[in-house]
């Protein structure tokens, strides 16, 4: 009887169950590759999503508003003026004679700055000497003809009409020379005005004329012929925010620097508030007053007043770059707890360059700085490290 035992047809079954085996295996291995694809797909995708979320929240750079010391100094810019500035103008028309001093020249009041050449004037002047000199004339003949009427009215030769006709006549030739008279007294007034005089003890400051330059009657249109001003005492006017307006008084003191005289110190004095607020500026105009007798200080020039001040209500200040301007006005974002945009408008109490002094802020907010274009209110934004202001 034959060897069944390693014949070919008792390997089949075992090469069969191997066969099914390996199916099995790669079949739940490709399944496994399958399920894990689908899996890392499916994270990566949500990684992408929250990414992409992450980009589109602005992050944003957020300052706390700094308190500012209730004893301070207040500096703000001022302008010199001179106590007495008066420009003169010529009162009568001719050619300029001769002047007799520049720019930078002292004078006294009622020295001869200059004299003007009136021919017109004095051809007037010989015209209405004449006309009153024959007003008096025809005055003293309607006077004596008067006296004479009157002893033959006595003795009844002319009648009380003829009489009263002749005096009528002699008041009206009385007034004819009163008004001539007074016609010629004006333009001798008027001649005495071709010297040119200081009005008050100063210095020129102006001269635009010359010798032999055609002068008329000036008037604020042209430029005057001489200006004088008395700087031995000067006015400083300055402009204060409205926040300080209630606190500087008349009499209070200030401190006065100006470029050219560095390290030295003026003291100037309180003497006149504009008692109103400037809609434009939101500030109030002072004038203060120093004596300038050593003539240090020039009129027109530029000063920086300081003031010692005691604020009542707490000054914030916050970067100058957290400012926005538009249609509503002037506005910084802050950010809430939630991470939330609110606009809130202020007002600006005085610019100090890279920061602001503002109203409208509250100690605690979180002010974000250099915002960018268009954020609104209710936008969502990421905070990041906050930052003092500089």
């Amino acid at each position: 009887m034959p060897d069944l035992t390693h014949s070919p047809l008792s390997t089949r079954p075992e090469t069969s169950r191997a066969l099914r085996t390996s199916g099995i295996i790669i079949g739940v291995a490709a399944v496994l590759l399958v399920a894990l694809g689908l899996s890392m797909r499916a994270y990566s995708s949500k990684d992408l999503n929250e990414w992409t979320a992450a980009q589109a929240i602005t992050t944003v750079a957020v300052v706390s508003p700094v308190k500012s010391d209730a004893n301070r100094v207040l500096e703000l810019p001022g302008r010199f003026e001179a106590f007495a500035t008066a420009p003169i103008y010529a009162r009568v028309p001719g050619y300029l004679k001769n002047w007799q001093v520049d720019i930078g020249a002292q004078v006294k009041a009622g020295q001869v700055l200059g004299e003007i050449e009136t021919p017109d004037l004095d051809q007037q002047l010989l015209e209405a000497r004449a006309d009153m000199e024959s007003a008096k004339a025809n005055m003293a003949l309607s006077e004596s003809t008067l006296k004479r009427m009157q002893s033959l009215l006595a003795s009844k030769v002319i009648s009380q009409q003829e009489y009263e006709n002749r005096a009528s006549d002699f008041e009206a030739k009385q007034a004819q020379f009163q008004s001539s008279k007074a016609n010629y007294e004006r333009l001798q007034v008027n001649k005495r005005f071709a010297r040119i005089t200081a009005p008050f003890n100063g210095v020129v400051t102006e001269r635009n004329t010359d010798i032999g330059a055609l002068i008329n009657i000036g008037s604020s249109a042209s430029p005057p012929l001489f200006t004088i001003s008395d700087a031995s005492k000067l006015r400083l006017y300055v402009n204060v925010p409205q926040t300080y307006s209630s606190i500087i008084k008349n009499g209070d003191e200030a401190n006065i620097t100006v470029p050219e005289h560095q390290g030295k110190t003026f003291k100037a004095t309180v003497a006149a508030s504009s008692g109103a607020i400037d809609a434009g500026t939101s500030t109030a105009r002072l004038q203060l007053t120093l004596d300038n007798a050593s003539g240090e200080l020039l009129p027109g020039s530029y000063a920086r007043v300081s003031f010692a001040v005691q604020s009542a209500a707490e000054t914030l200040s916050i970067p100058a770059s957290a400012l926005i301007f538009n249609a509503a006005g002037l506005q910084v974002a802050t950010v809430g707890q939630d991470s939330k945009v609110t606009l809130k408008s202020i007002s600006i109490t005085r610019d100090l360059g890279k920061s602001l002094e503002i109203n409208g802020l509250l100690a605690q907010d979180k002010v974000i700085d250099n915002p960018p274009d268009g954020i609104s209110n209710g936008e969502a934004v990421s905070v990041k490290t906050a930052k003092e202001p500089g």
